[in-house]
């Protein structure tokens, strides 16, 4: 049975929550110089970072080097573990759109949407495909659920390594490698930061953005790179949040968030790494926030769009503002702590058993693998 890296985990956790309080700030503070977290957005590459650095654990032995799982397998254990999530949270996306009560007072961004339209956008939605954008959202490929558009560079990824990268040497490898931070590079200074390839008017940034993290990760667990620190959760957790929260660089902020992606996340991922979980105090804490990173991120979208709209509609006052906000941070993660262990592990333990019950190899199957 293989190691369980708990730590690399609780990072994602620590990730997740980070984009859900960025994306709430986002509709308070919309200057992203004056936001409190003006570099979270890059939690998406550090994502792509440990989907990279996951799947070579969880996969290289048994589809390298003669190794009997087939990528119809591998296909089929990525989808049970994605995408019963992305159908509730598809659903839960639909339903906050139909259903929210503020959106008409809110400004109309884009033209009226027929119904046939929005049964198309949700049909995409839940194949995790590009859809028409809707009415008051801000332009999204994935508009039913805003955040999904990384989704899809995971499945991306999944079929590249099944395909490709499962087999690829050392120094092709580090090729690519530089190739992609250059390619990297490249986009932030175009644009003076990372923030893109969520929208249609710039979704060619999003495979460069999944490409570069997602080979430096692999690249790392393949090196077996590890890095010893005391206390690893709490102490890389905060490095994470240091990354996120640093001021906004002007004319240097391009290389600030290049650098992070290509050298402070890889350390960050050895860090991890190195983490005995043994000595590490916090373990629960770092599982907790593991088990809750998926849902959490893919689930809490539709509900900032709605506190937006109640927020430019009704303008209530700070302190009514700040209960709101808090009050939606916690029932979002009550709700996703819910999917978690009513709906998520339950539906997926059931899909192995059914889907994965003739294959002579067993199912590892863990709650808290790559996402």
């Amino acid at each position: 049975m293989k190691s369980h890296y708990h730590v690399l985990d609780g990072l994602r956790g620590t990730a997740a929550f980070s984009v859900f309080t960025f994306h709430i700030l986002e509709m308070l503070v919309p200057s992203l110089e004056l936001n409190p977290m003006p570099h979270t957005f890059l939690a998406v590459d550090f994502f792509f970072a440990l989907s990279g650095f996951i799947l070579g654990h969880a996969y290289d032995a048994r589809m390298c080097d003669g190794g009997r799982l087939a990528p119809s397998g591998f296909f089929m254990r990525r989808l049970i573990r994605l995408h019963p999530m992305v159908l509730v949270a598809m659903v839960v996306g639909v339903l906050g759109y139909l259903f929210d009560p503020f959106a008409g007072n809110a400004q109309r961004i884009g033209p009226a949407l027929s119904p046939g339209m929005l049964l198309l956008t949700f049909c995409l939605s839940l194949l995790l495909l590009p859809a028409p954008t809707l009415p008051n959202y801000f332009g999204e490929t994935h508009p039913v659920n805003g955040p999904s558009w990384t989704l899809l560079q995971e499945y991306i990824a999944n079929v590249l390594y099944a395909l490709f990268a499962s087999r690829l040497g050392r120094k092709p490898h580090i090729v690519l490698c530089c190739a992609s931070a250059l390619a990297l590079l490249w986009t932030a200074k175009r644009f003076g930061n990372l923030g893109y390839g969520w929208g249609w008017d710039h979704y060619w940034v999003a495979p460069v953005r999944l490409a570069c993290p997602f080979l430096l990760g692999l690249l790392v667990y393949r090196m077996k790179l590890r890095i010893a620190l005391p206390h690893p959760y709490a102490v890389l957790s905060l490095a994470l949040v240091a990354v996120f929260a640093a001021p906004v660089f002007r004319a240097y902020n391009w290389l600030y968030e290049a650098v992070c992606v290509i050298v402070v996340f890889p350390c960050i991922l050895m860090a991890g790494a190195g983490a005995d979980q043994g000595e590490d105090g916090r373990g629960w804490l770092a599982r907790l926030a593991g088990e809750l990173s998926y849902p959490v991120y893919i689930v809490h979208y539709p509900f900032i769009y709605i506190f937006a709209h109640w927020n430019w509609s009704t303008h209530p006052s700070r302190p009514v503002l700040a209960a709101a906000g808090v009050g939606m941070y916690c029932g979002v993660t009550l709700f996703a702590l819910a999917l978690s262990r009513w709906y998520d592990r339950p539906l997926r333990a059931w899909l192995a058993r059914v889907c994965l019950a003739r294959e002579a190899e067993p199912t590892r199957f863990s709650p808290q693998s790559a996402s």
